[in-house]
């Protein structure tokens, strides 16, 4: 049985990874998927809230991009996926590899050869912006002058 956290952090994987990457590791897989679309991928806008210093009041900050699918395996399970951006293919596949990590089938399989390599590609990708944010950090300090 998948639990929400599970299948939450899964999702996630699917919606932060990079297009081409998923569709790569998903050729490797040679699953023919059998399904059926029950919402087209379509894209829409979603309000980005914010707090200043991360603990102050929050206020509307913009709009950004969303894209999302829904599709239904042959085997009853349903596939969703919600991601940040334009991309209708990826919202379609991201949907379909949900519903079929649902299955006692895939599941396994999919999680150590997608889920898994796709997380660690992140990981190392976020590793890498860190470096280069952190190579452009300057540490101001203030001298004390010696009068009282």
């Amino acid at each position: 049985m998948t639990t929400v956290t599970e299948r939450s952090t899964w999702m996630s994987v699917l919606a932060q990874s990079q297009f081409g990457d998923l569709e790569r590791l998903w050729l490797q897989q040679q699953i023919e998927a059998d399904y059926q679309i029950i919402r087209q991928p379509e894209m829409g806008l979603a309000q980005v809230r914010a707090r200043m210093g991360g603990t102050g009041r929050s206020f509307n900050m913009g709009d950004t991009t969303l894209t999302r699918a829904v599709v239904k395996l042959s085997s009853g399970e349903m596939g969703y996926s919600y991601l940040q951006g334009r991309n209708k293919a990826h919202a379609e596949l991201a949907a379909v590899i949900d519903g079929l990590l649902q299955t006692q089938r895939f599941h396994e399989s999919l999680t150590s050869t997608l889920i898994e390599p796709l997380a660690a590609i992140k990981q190392e990708r976020d590793q890498q912006r860190a470096k280069e944010v952190a190579s452009s950090k300057v540490d101001f300090f203030t001298m004390v002058r010696g009068e009282d």
